[in-house]
């Protein structure tokens, strides 16, 4: 078998740490080669007092010194700041940029080698088209006219890349690929599970963000845990119930896979969208989007609110905002002026995480969920070992994608029958 050759699309913070991750990989698998390309936009920093560019500080010191400071990535990785350079007789291409930029990436790239496949870790860029939802993966197969999988997880680039454990969820169709893929990402440090499930797995990944801004609203607003708690549970509702009525065929053990439950603790207790969205709260008015991320994000893209405006065009033309009151509102304290403690203030909330059942029906699914190991009712029973997993974690210092993982696909393998 030909060893197949990877180039990593985007070099930011999360790039980076990714990188980490694959170019160890490649390293120890017969099935790549051992090189890896990653595609670096260039740009001029200071490093030891002297202006250089930032490939060549990266390939002198093998470090991102800009978006990954501190963290030294395996010498395998080249820095290649010429796209079609970068991009040329790749195999396998992982995309790790800001959505707003495939379009002209893609464009700029080149020939495709026959029979090569993506990975998109893009989360966000969604659009209309012709009433139905589009996604980021719809767009790159369109444009790239292969095979994409989605990647998606409870995984702060940060920890990442000092090898704390967490996990992530590979969406992937084609079964001839999984294995290929799985070999690729999954390490000691590094879960990851394969599902088919790629709309749920790519949509979660990017609404997410939107509700760690209503988490990041209640930080600002000084509200405590069970406010928090409050706004999550309402928000995976609600990231459920949007993309069942686009996919119905969602499956509802995605939803408590890495990609799902876990990323959006994560995110909500830690990522730049809930910083940023408490800033913006603190600032009360005297900064904008804009300004704050320029403030904190050091380059990097905040992407919760550009899929928050996203959204707005989507669930006005199906009329959603009814059925989406967190969504709704989140969006009116970002984009119209609305009063920050309004997050506190929506309709009475009758939404579960399960389909609204009555009477024997409701008694009849409890049982077959049961039977099933349904992870909603796994996670509820498991609450308890849950909590005290989660406290091991914060005494050996572990963080939210380690206390998240631990609260997700490891309490879904304990065997719960009726």
């Amino acid at each position: 078998m030909v060893a197949k050759k990877v180039c990593i699309v985007g070099s930011g913070n999360f790039g980076c740490a990714m990188a980490k991750i694959i170019a160890r990989n490649t390293a120890r698998h017969a099935d790549f080669e051992t090189g890896v390309t990653m595609w670096m936009f260039e740009e001029m920093v200071e490093h030891k007092g002297i202006e250089k560019k930032l490939s060549e500080v990266f390939n002198e010191t093998h470090e991102n010194v800009k978006y990954l400071p501190g963290v030294e990535l395996p010498s395998n990785i080249k820095a290649e700041p010429d796209l079609k350079k970068a991009v040329e007789a790749a195999d396998i291409y992982i995309w790790v940029l800001p959505h707003q930029f495939v379009p002209k990436i893609v464009s700029s790239m080149g020939p495709i080698k026959p029979g090569a496949v993506s990975v998109s870790l893009i989360k966000g860029g969604l659009e209309l088209e012709g009433g139905k939802l589009g996604l980021c993966s719809d767009l790159l197969r369109k444009l790239l006219g292969h095979s994409v999988s989605v990647l998606m997880g409870a995984n702060v680039a940060n920890e990442m890349a000092t090898d704390q454990f967490c996990e992530a969820t590979l969406g992937c169709r084609e079964i001839e690929h999984q294995a290929m893929l799985l070999k690729l990402f999954n390490c000691l440090t590094f879960h990851v599970q394969a599902v088919d499930d790629i709309a749920a797995v790519e949509l979660c990944g990017a609404l997410k963000n939107v509700v760690a801004l209503g988490a990041g609203f209640c930080d600002g607003l000084d509200f405590g845990g069970n406010t928090k708690a409050a706004i999550i549970r309402i928000g995976l509702a609600e990231m459920m119930d949007f993309i069942r009525f686009f996919f119905p065929e969602a499956k509802d053990a995605t939803f408590f896979e890495s990609c799902g439950v876990a990323d959006l603790i994560t995110t909500c207790f830690g990522g730049r969208n809930r910083k940023c969205a408490e800033a913006f709260i603190r600032g009360k008015g005297a900064k904008t989007w804009t300004d704050v991320e320029k403030e904190l994000l050091n380059g990097q893209k905040l992407q919760g609110t550009l899929t928050a405006e996203e959204l707005w065009p989507v669930m006005k033309q199906h009329d959603l905002f009814g059925r989406l009151p967190l969504f709704t509102m989140i969006y009116q304290i970002a984009f119209e002026g609305k009063a920050a403690d309004c997050i506190v203030k929506l309709p009475a909330n009758t939404r579960t995480l399960c389909k609204h059942v009555t009477g024997k029906q409701r008694g009849e699914r409890c049982r077959k969920h049961v039977r099933n190991n349904s992870p909603v009712l796994l996670l509820l029973g498991l609450l308890f070992v849950a909590g005290r997993a989660a406290g091991y974690c914060h005494a050996v210092k572990l963080t939210a994608p380690a206390f998240s993982a631990l609260g997700g696909r490891p309490a879904l393998r304990c065997s719960l029958t009726a």
